[in-house]
């Protein structure tokens, strides 16, 4: 009789204790939930994934985005990456996937190609992560046959290199001829750049009598910029896609001895590029405001983590020509 009343005691002890376990078990998290254990109270974290922090452009977007946790710090958490170079895209995927594991409830990306972060975007969409896509858009086909809809924050990069491809024109005469550094080709921001540099050079019947690919970096703007000037003498401007490039090109064109005859323009502003301005070494360039683009993603985020059913939809932001005179 007393081994028969152990084994209902112990039966019944074994029941409680799995009721217990199944009572902390969750359901798994639905795409645009928080992924936390009490979601009422736990602050959001948010990865911002960036291209090079080589770059200026991203060091001041990481800057921006730091001051406005900061300025937050009882709303969000913030974990910041970027990659070592432009052309890194295996570590970019690997990072987006680092932060699913990690259980951020939200990515802010700038990828560095336009298609081959897709299918990592999906993953995270499909594990619950939010994405916000900013600085370079994804493409559009990509996503449509990946069956996904993300947002893009950012700015008409085609509008602001006619911008300043129209300032350069007013500085030269028709038929003469410029040469284009060009970013990463299968980047949206890349083509749409080299598309607006080519708009605003055709309507002022200047001939782009090169147009190459640095891959948005300034030793290989260097390298191709020196060629460039050596195959074509004639040139009278050389239009960056960006002001790392902007940058090897004035060394390139200062190594081929003709300083102050070639005119040089850019995108981004980054402060280096603002200096070259003031000492008259580049006409132009254009500001996407990188010290807030992030700052514009992260905001959209975190309302689609207060509202998962609000609608998702893109958002411009501003691009302006910056010119010598503007930084007085």
């Amino acid at each position: 009789m007393k081994h028969k009343m152990m084994g209902t005691l112990q039966r019944t002890g074994i029941a409680l204790l799995l009721l217990l376990a199944g009572c902390g078990q969750q359901e798994p998290a639905e795409p645009g939930t928080l992924k936390t254990e009490n979601s009422e109270t736990k602050k959001p974290r948010i990865a911002l994934i960036m291209k090079s922090l080589a770059n200026d452009f991203f060091s001041s977007m990481a800057d921006g985005a730091e001051k406005h946790q900061a300025e937050n710090s009882e709303t969000y958490d913030l974990v910041v990456n970027g990659i070592k170079n432009e052309t890194d895209l295996s570590r970019q995927v690997a990072l987006v996937e680092e932060m699913v594991a990690s259980g951020v409830d939200a990515i802010v990306i700038a990828p560095a190609d336009s298609k081959a972060l897709v299918p990592a975007l999906r993953r995270a969409l499909q594990a619950g992560v939010i994405i916000i896509n900013i600085d370079n858009r994804l493409d559009r086909e990509i996503l449509a046959q990946e069956k996904i809809s993300i947002p893009f924050v950012g700015p008409d990069n085609k509008k602001g290199a006619r911008k300043v491809g129209d300032y350069l024109a007013e500085k030269l005469k028709p038929g003469d001829a410029v040469a284009i550094l060009e970013g990463i080709r299968t980047s949206f921001n890349g083509i749409q750049r080299r598309l607006g540099f080519e708009e605003a050079m055709q309507a002022a019947n200047i001939k782009v009598i090169e147009s190459q690919s640095a891959q948005w970096e300034m030793s290989k703007a260097n390298t191709i910029a020196i060629s460039m000037l050596s195959e074509h003498p004639e040139i009278k401007a050389i239009l960056a896609a960006n002001d790392s490039m902007a940058l090897g090109a004035i060394a390139a064109i200062k190594t081929a001895g003709k300083a102050g005859q070639v005119q040089i323009v850019g995108f981004d502003n980054i402060p280096a590029i603002q200096a070259a301005m003031r000492d008259g070494k580049v006409l132009a360039t254009a500001d996407q405001h990188g010290d807030k683009l992030a700052v514009f993603g992260i905001e959209y985020a975190l309302k689609l983590i207060e509202d998962p059913q609000a609608e998702i939809e893109d958002r411009e932001t501003p691009v302006d020509l910056i010119t010598a005179e503007d930084l007085e």
